[in-house]
C-alpha cells in the first residue's frame, strides 16, 4: 500500500511528510522545494490486541507506545502542483507521473490561505484554499483523460471488434491506474455509458468515465493544514460546507513535527494522534521552546483535539480503502520462536477471508489451509470467514 501526498507548493506538504515518518527532507517556504519524490515510512495506529490478552507487544516493525500500535504504512511526497500539470506545467508531468503509483491521496491545502496558486507566500487569508481543491481535482480528472483518450480510439475499435467484455478490457489496458475490473463494471453502470460500443462515446462521455474511475482508484481526502494560523478556522468550516464529499480535516503538520522531535528529545511524552502531552523535564526547555509547546496546546491540542495528522493516515487507511490490521497468533502461544510476543501486524484490504490470510503469512499455508481459529474465541473458523479488524488469527495447514 502507497499513500500519496499531493499538494501545490508551500502548502506544508513536505513537512506534514517528515511530520508523519520524521525523514530528513528539504523543507522551505518557496515553490518547488521538493524536486524528486520523497518516500519514507508513516504509521497508522490502532489499539494493540495485546491488551486483550493481558500482555505487551514487541513489534518487528513499527512500534507500541501505551498499547496503541502503529503499523508501518509507505507514503510518498511527491513534487507539488500548480495549475496546467497535466499539460507539463511546473513539474506536472514527473507528479503525476508518480501519482501511478499512489492508492490513496492525501491533499494538504493551506488552509490559513497563506499561499497563492504558485505557492508564493502572502499574508493568511488573502487566498482562497477552495480553489486549491478544485484545481487538483481538474488536473488530476484531466490527466487521466488524457491518458484514456491517447489510446481510446485504436483501444475502442479493438475492443468492439473483437467483441471484449469492456470492463475486463480497460481492466487490463489500464491496470497502471488500478482500474480493476469491479471498479470498472461499477462505473460504467452508475454513468450508463454504452458497454457494448465504445466507440460510440464523446468526449464527454470519456472525461465523465475519467472522473469517476478517478475518484474510485485514486481515493483522496484534505488535510487541512496550518489550522493553528489566522483565518484558518473560518475556512476550514467553509471549506467543509463548499465540499461534503470529501472529508477536511484540520491539521498542523508543524505542530506534530514539533511535539514528534521533543518526545524523540525526551522534553514530553506524546502518543502520536493524542489529545495531549506531559512536559517530563521542564528545566532542560528553553524559553521559545516553552513557548511553543503552550501554542500548540492552545491553538492545536485544545482548538482541535488533536494535531490531525495521525487522524489523517489513519483515515486514508482504514475509512477511504477500508483496509483492516489482523495480527497473526497461536491460541497457546502468542510469541514466535524468538519470543517476540505478537510481533507482527499485517494491514490487509476489505472483506480479506482466512485463505486470504494465510496466502498472505506464506504461499505454502495457503496452499495447505486446513482451518484458521480465532484465538480470542478459540474457534475454529473456514477458509471463507471474512475477518474483522484486530482480530488475532491462527492458522493451521498441512505439510
Amino acid at each position: 500500500m502507497l499513500l500519496g501526498l499531493v499538494g501545490k507548493p508551500s502548502c506544508g506538504k513536505s513537512t506534514f511528510f517528515k511530520a508523519l515518518t520524521l525523514a530528513e527532507v528539504a523543507i522551505a517556504s518557496y515553490p518547488f522545494t521538493t524536486i524528486k519524490p520523497n518516500r519514507g515510512a508513516g504509521h497508522v495506529r490502532i489499539q494493540c490486541a495485546d491488551t486483550d490478552f493481558g500482555v505487551q507487544c514487541n513489534p518487528r516493525e513499527g512500534y507500541c507506545l501505551g498499547h496503541n500500535r502503529f503499523v508501518p504504512v509507505e507514503v510518498l511526497d511527491v513534487a507539488g502542483l500548480v495549475p496546467g500539470a497535466h499539460k507539463g506545467k511546473g513539474l506536472g508531468n514527473q507528479f503525476l507521473d508518480d501519482l501511478r503509483q499512489a492508492d490513496a491521496l492525501i491533499h494538504v491545502v493551506d488552509a490559513s490561505g497563506s499561499a497563492n496558486e504558485k505557492g508564493e507566500i502572502g499574508k493568511p487569508g488573502s487566498y482562497d484554499p477552495a480553489n486549491d481543491i478544485r484545481f487538483l481535482e481538474e488536473e488530476i480528472d484531466l490527466w487521466y483523460f488524457g491518458l484514456l483518450k491517447k489510446s481510446w480510439e485504436k483501444f475502442a475499435k479493438v475492443a468492439f471488434l473483437e467483441h471484449k467484455k469492456l470492463a475486463e478490457a480497460v481492466a487490463k489496458q489500464f491496470s497502471g491506474l488500478g482500474a480493476s475490473e469491479p471498479v470498472v463494471e461499477r462505473v460504467l453502470e452508475e454513468l450508463r455509458l454504452d458497454a457494448e460500443n465504445p466507440l460510440k462515446w464523446s468526449d464527454d462521455d470519456l472525461k465523465a468515465f475519467a472522473t469517476k474511475l478517478r475518484r474510485l482508484t485514486k481515493p483522496m481526502l484534505i488535510a487541512a493544514n496550518k489550522c493553528d494560523l489566522p483565518a484558518a478556522a473560518e475556512n476550514i468550516r467553509r471549506l467543509q460546507q463548499q465540499f461534503p464529499d470529501y472529508r477536511i480535516m484540520p491539521c498542523s503538520a508543524e505542530a506534530e513535527l514539533a511535539l514528534k522531535e521533543a518526545a524523540k528529545a525526551e522534553l514530553i511524552k506524546y502518543i502520536p494522534g493524542g489529545k495531549e502531552f506531559t512536559i517530563v523535564n521542564e528545566p532542560q526547555l528553553l524559553p521559545q521552546q516553552k513557548n511553543a509547546l503552550d501554542f500548540i496546546r492552545t491553538n492545536v491540542l485544545d482548538a482541535y483535539g488533536s494535531t490531525g495528522v495521525q487522524q489523517a493516515i489513519n483515515a486514508a487507511v482504514f475509512d477511504l480503502l477500508g483496509y483492516i490490521a489482523i495480527f497473526p497468533g497461536g491460541v497457546n502461544k502468542l510469541a514466535d520462536q524468538f519470543g517476540r510476543i505478537m510481533p507482527d501486524c499485517f494491514l490487509m484490504p476489505p472483506k480479506t477471508t482466512a485463505i486470504d490470510f494465510a496466502f498472505k503469512l506464506h504461499t505454502d499455508f495457503g496452499k495447505n489451509f486446513i482451518r484458521a481459529i480465532d484465538v480470542r474465541k478459540k474457534l475454529p473458523v473456514g477458509k471463507d470467514h471474512v475477518l474483522q479488524s484486530r482480530d488475532v488469527v491462527e492458522i493451521v495447514s498441512g505439510k
